[in-house]
């Protein structure tokens, strides 16, 4: 983890654009260079999120100036927004700095009407999340309803749908790999600080199933039929899943049930170290400096995930055969980006001096 580290405190300066432009979409290879492309004021509170573990000293230096010039930008984007999740993710980053002025952004976050309103699990996860961080926040009420929600729509088998409350088209079945990681996280979260048993409970039912689900060389995989929790296509396997998305809901769940996930933790982090797709390659790029997001089929566009959504919609069990030789696993996608990063340093914060 100290590699992991090392490379996230040295990637994140390289993703940064200064005051005015913050943090960019990605990066990706591009011949022999790698070239900057967009920006995210979503990846940007991640970031944000991850930073606020380390030394102010490191935080400035890997910024270029102090952090509240990123805050200041991440609460007019939060106090504007209305996409739910970014609201969420910058009132959780605010809070995470210890920043006092966090109240236009917890009323946006109110004026989205996340207790009611059809939304992605991801947004409504992250808003259990921002709140059980904020814990003085006056919204009680509104903590169990997001609860409430988010373990209602587990309840059939034990899998987050995609979209809660709402349709998702021919894909309303299928869920992914994120669906369950921040569910498990918020949950896990939220009954340490009130002792909701059913929050715990449905976010326990999650962490064994994608640990019964994992990977023989430890892959986390990346999309599950809502109504039987199996999995409909596993590819892509996502580095940040491996070192930093798994562990973080694993690691949650078991400060809240005293259960043990450290064994399915580990060989998620040996997997990234040696692919058997990548004939024991890795995604870990030193000379690049970066760790590269994903491992895919070689297909054009997204064949395999459309053609598995739509054999398992006619029937549960169908899956479209002989994918792994037909469209084998074995493309490295060469870009990352700076919520995995941020993610990194979140998971595995640096040792306490005290």
């Amino acid at each position: 983890m100290e590699r992991l580290r090392r490379l996230a405190l040295e990637g994140l300066p390289r993703m940064y654009e200064g005051a005015d432009r913050g943090f960019v979409f990605r990066v990706r290879r591009h011949g022999e260079a790698i070239v900057h492309e967009g920006h995210s004021p979503r990846y940007a509170a991640i970031a944000a999120i991850g930073l606020a573990g380390e030394a102010a000293d490191d935080v400035s230096a890997i910024l270029g100036h102090e952090p509240d010039v990123l805050l200041r930008a991440l609460q007019a984007h939060g106090e504007s927004s209305d996409n739910l999740g970014d609201v969420a993710l910058v009132h959780w980053a605010l809070t995470a700095h210890r920043w006092d002025d966090r109240e236009g952004t917890l009323r946006r976050l109110l004026a989205l009407h996340p207790g009611e309103t059809p939304q992605p699990a991801v947004a409504l996860a992250w808003c259990l999340m921002a709140l059980s961080v904020d814990s003085q926040a006056p919204v009680g009420e509104l903590r169990q309803t997001l609860a409430r929600r988010l373990t209602g729509s587990a309840a059939r088998a034990g899998v987050f749908p995609h979209v809660i409350d709402g349709r998702d088209g021919a894909r309303s079945h299928v869920s992914c790999f994120a669906d369950f990681v921040y569910p498990i996280q918020a949950l896990a979260t939220h009954h340490r600080q009130t002792g909701d048993a059913p929050a715990l409970a449905a976010a326990l039912r999650a962490g064994e199933l994608i640990r019964r689900l994992q990977g023989r060389a430890g892959q986390w995989w990346w999309h599950y039929d809502v109504r039987t929790g199996e999995v409909i296509e596993p590819y892509p396997v996502y580095a940040v899943h491996q070192d930093a998305m798994a562990p973080m809901a694993l690691h949650a769940l078991r400060e809240a049930s005293g259960k043990d996930f450290g064994e399915a933790v580990d060989l998620g982090l040996r997997w990234l170290e040696a692919s058997p797709e990548l004939q024991g390659g890795s995604l870990i790029d030193e000379a690049a400096g970066l760790v590269w997001r994903k491992v895919a089929r070689r297909e054009p566009g997204k064949l395999a995930r459309y053609l598995q959504a739509g054999a398992s919609r006619i029937h549960p069990d169908l899956r479209v055969p002989a994918l792994d030789r037909i469209l084998p696993p074995r493309a490295i996608d060469y870009e990352d980006r700076p919520y995995h990063l941020g993610w990194v340093l979140y998971t595995w914060p640096r040792p306490s001096t005290s």
